[in-house]
């Protein structure tokens, strides 16, 4: 097992690598990894993880549904009315319906076999939609009218829905009868006639056990401190969310997945600075999840059962997607606000498929069911297709279709690359000015620029300059530059080709006027840039 993983983790990071640098999503190399260490190809993963991975891949999603839940914003669901709402049920229904009447007329399946395989093509997975999402709350995509926060909340309503149908219809064509069952008073009703109960129950359990969860985690990580670091905060909080989705296997009352998304949406509000540490660990979490969690999605494909229904199965697809699911968007954002083109991006931006279809799609083959290995080679290709596409489409599509507005930082974690920019000349102010840089370079995770103007033509000055930069910012990513002019044009023009944070310059220097950066080079600096200037004073200097 401990090989297994070492190569799941390895391989599959330089092979998500090596599709981000070919412009591809970096799923689309890990799943592909996944397929070529799985049984199908190379056999290198370990039976003992393959049994296991369906655990393996709830933990990564349970990850992936506490980042959306810490990233979903209540006052963008609020504005958004039923939009979200009805995303988390019409879209779903409607394309499960369309593939169960495809599949009668394309595959000769009867109504409840083909809405057996609509309610597992038709689920969506968080494992693409979430990241996909929070990456433009974090650019700003589709903010302004609460797109991103409507679509997430959706998804994980509609996987509720249809796992409760899938689950009935399975029970139905094993035991050939829907069971009933007895209610006091002598009442009995069939499995149909409690499923909208069950639905209204997972949900409502869900919510409650989220709030429940969130006050917990706020009363043993905030309140009573028990821990004490964002690590051992994540740690906690990933167990109690992890728990959750066991107790939901166990206890199928309520949705642990929705469970867990609610968890991260109560925490934003009961404790805004809780949640911000949690979305930073989380972020780390998922680093591993993912790589796990796609790898392992990949050596579940069963690529020998592709070849008979390839044709078939594109079209069952492409009719769910483009004639049914598109009514269920019609219908979902009918009376909103949403312009034409924002409906459009629900295209690539609702309908990815992997996670679910990787779980449930080989049980109606396990338990006998016919057509049941037509069933797990369309949804496989589903994944294949709708996952790498819809990771594709998702930031290519964004900038086109949605209109941009301000980001909430305290919804979301903004990655940025943060560069500050060190003006040093040959005076002992510059090793002040770069322990300055330095110290905060380390509480920012910033990279630096060593800027010299070069005044004299003493080349070793250069090279004594860059050993001492070398020496202060061992271990901080830095560049040493030179250049040749006016000092402050320079700072200015360098800093802005460099699109740095902030300006750090020394104030006084002890060499001659011209070839120092004194306080009228520092003055000059700072009524000129736009940027954030820091004035270092010489701390030898000491006033009378």
């Amino acid at each position: 097992m401990l090989e297994s993983f070492i190569l799941i983790l390895l391989i599959g990071f330089f092979g998500g690598q090596i599709a981000r640098r070919l412009k591809v999503p970096t799923l689309v190399g890990m799943v592909v990894v996944g397929i070529i260490l799985g049984p199908q190809v190379a056999d290198l993963i370990s039976s003992d993880v393959l049994a296991n991975s369906a655990s393996l891949r709830a933990i990564a999603v349970m990850v992936i549904l506490m980042k959306a839940g810490l990233g979903l914003d209540r006052e963008k669901l609020v504005q958004q009315g039923t939009v979200a709402l009805r995303l988390g049920f019409l879209p779903a229904a409607c394309e499960a319906l369309v593939i169960a009447l495809a599949a009668m007329w394309i595959l000769n399946f009867d109504f409840t076999t083909g809405l057996l395989l609509g309610c597992i093509i038709g689920a969506e997975s968080p494992a693409v939609i979430v990241p996909g999402m929070l990456r433009l709350k974090s650019l700003g995509w589709g903010v302004k009218k609460g797109i991103p926060d409507a679509i997430l909340t959706g998804s994980a309503l509609s996987d509720v829905l249809l796992l409760l149908v899938f689950s009935l219809l399975l029970n139905f064509l094993v035991q050939g009868a829907t069971s009933g069952v007895t209610l006091p008073f002598g009442v009995t009703v069939s499995a149909v006639q409690l499923l909208p109960l069950q639905i209204i129950c997972q949900i409502v359990l869900g919510v409650v056990l989220g709030l429940v969860t969130a006050r917990l985690l706020v009363l043993l990580l905030t309140k009573q401190n028990w821990t004490q670091n964002a690590v051992q905060d994540s740690l906690v909080a990933a167990s109690v969310a992890l728990l959750l989705v066991v107790m939901a296997e166990k206890f199928p009352f309520f949705s642990g997945y929705l469970a867990v998304m609610s968890t991260g949406f109560f925490l934003i509000e009961l404790d805004a600075p809780l949640a911000r540490r949690l979305r930073s660990g989380f972020d780390s979490l998922w680093v591993v999840a993912e790589i796990v969690l796609f790898v392992l999605l990949g050596a579940s494909i069963q690529l020998q059962v592709l070849e008979k229904t390839l044709l078939s199965g594109l079209v069952i697809l492409a009719i769910g997607t483009l004639i049914g699911r598109a009514c269920g968007w019609y219908l979902s954002t009918l009376g909103s606000n949403w312009k034409w083109r924002e409906r459009l991006f629900l295209l690539p931006g609702n309908s990815a498929k992997a996670t679910v279809q990787a779980a449930i799609g080989a049980i109606p083959l396990a338990q006998g069911i016919q057509g049941g290995e037509t069933i797990l080679a369309i949804a496989a290709l589903s994944i294949l297709v709708t996952a790498p596409l819809g990771a594709w489409t998702i930031p290519i599509l964004a900038p086109k279709l949605l209109e941009r507005g301000e980001v909430d930082p305290t919804k979301v974690a903004i990655a940025r690359r943060i560069v500050i920019l060190a003006a040093i000349d040959t005076s002992p102010l510059a090793s002040q000015v770069l322990t300055k840089t330095a110290d905060i370079a380390r509480r920012s995770d910033a990279e630096v620029i060593v800027l010299h103007i070069i005044r004299t033509n003493h080349p070793q000055e250069v090279e004594y300059l860059q050993k001492k930069s070398q020496r202060v910012l061992a271990d901080i990513r830095h560049q040493f530059i030179t250049s040749i002019g006016s000092i402050p044009e320079e700072i200015i023009r360098v800093a802005q080709d460099y699109q740095v944070a902030e300006i750090v310059i020394g104030k006084r220097g002890h060499q001659p006027w011209d070839e120092v950066l004194v306080g009228s080079v520092s003055q000059a600096v700072l009524e000129s840039s736009l940027i954030p200037v820091i004035v270092v004073e010489d701390e030898r200097i000491i006033p009378i």
